[in-house]
């Protein structure tokens, strides 16, 4: 009876949910299959994925990054403001590159040697690089890709056998992100520090270290994935820190099947999460509901699935006292 129950699991039930939906909306909505519309909802379901990945890093860890949104904006936005100021391309992807890092490892050290919640050093933390960022380093808030990047374009705009670009730099993301999670010592010791912090430590795990890493690489696919989304508009606009991408992104993990209690999931359940939010948001695009709508439906999904994720996955005296989110 046991074997039955823990068969179907949320990464299974996430799955037949969105088989249902697609159906339905296949069924019901004339445009849904369209080749159009399905291409614009592979590039912006791989878009959610991708940053959805770099979440999923560092909640396997019990923690939260709220800052992933705007390093993306911001350093890929002032990586291509550069290139348009005449800096070579090389170059201004690595400072964009850099910058993102440097994010990352003010997140890390913050919440590893200060010890500040997670939650609240990302928010402050993403603040603080979009106004930074707006005030010094930024023109203007749409930033428009020059023909100077050359053929770097085809990272959002090309194909391989008819398949978009933006699904391969997912798909090639969630396997390099998957094999460092289950293959190395730094993904082991993170579902190790998820799972029960103290345990980790006494057992030798480099918690700090850990967690640094973790919101370094959390913010490197940050970038990737506002690279690619740049690539794919031909701009980066960096109101889109202003946007819920971020509660999409959260929304995406949770529902997946990534416990915020730490210590469970992996990218396969991102992966569900991404396909099923994906065609949710793309169905409610097609039928024309409205955007404040669409967000209200989508906080009432996320409080719902916050709420089970609880239940099945309670937070123990050990998990209260140490790395709230």
């Amino acid at each position: 009876m046991r074997r039955a129950v823990s068969g179907l699991n949320q990464e299974r039930v996430v799955f037949l949910l969105f088989v249902l939906i697609l159906l339905t909306f296949s069924l019901a909505l004339p445009g849904f299959l369209n080749a159009q519309n399905l291409v614009l909802l592979m590039r912006g379901v791989s878009v959610l994925g991708i940053l959805s990945v770099g979440m999923c890093i560092v909640v396997i860890g019990r923690g939260i990054d709220l800052s992933m949104v705007a390093t993306m904006a911001l350093s890929v936005a002032w990586a291509l403001q550069l290139n348009a100021d005449g800096m070579s391309l090389p170059m201004a992807l690595t400072i964009g590159i850099a910058s993102a890092v440097l994010v990352g490892l003010i997140n890390g050290v913050l919440i590893a040697y200060a010890e500040i919640p997670p939650i609240f050093t990302t928010l402050a933390t993403g603040a603080c690089v979009y106004g930074f960022g707006r005030f010094a380093l930024i023109h203007s808030d749409l930033v428009y890709v020059t023909p100077s990047v050359g053929s770097l374009v085809e990272l959002g705009q090309g194909r391989v056998l008819g398949v978009p670009m933006p699904v391969i730099v997912f798909a090639a993301i969630a396997a390099l992100v998957g094999a460092i999670l289950h293959f190395t010592k730094f993904g082991r010791f993170s579902y190790a520090i998820g799972d029960n912090y103290g345990t980790a430590r006494v057992s030798g795990v480099p918690i700090r270290h850990v967690l640094i890493g973790q919101y370094v690489l959390s913010s490197l696919v940050a970038f990737v994935a506002g690279l690619t989304q740049a690539m794919t508009v031909s701009s980066m606009n960096t109101r889109i820190s202003d946007t819920l991408l971020i509660y999409d992104v959260i929304l995406v993990v949770v529902l997946g099947g990534v416990g915020l209690s730490g210590g469970r999931g992996g990218i396969r359940n991102v992966i569900v999460g991404t396909l099923l939010i994906g065609t949710f948001l793309n169905g409610m695009t097609i039928m024309d509901v409205q955007y404040t709508m669409q967000n209200a439906i989508k906080a009432a999904i996320l409080l719902v699935a916050i709420t089970i994720d609880t239940l099945i996955n309670p937070r123990d005296e050990q998990t209260s006292q140490h790395g709230d989110i």
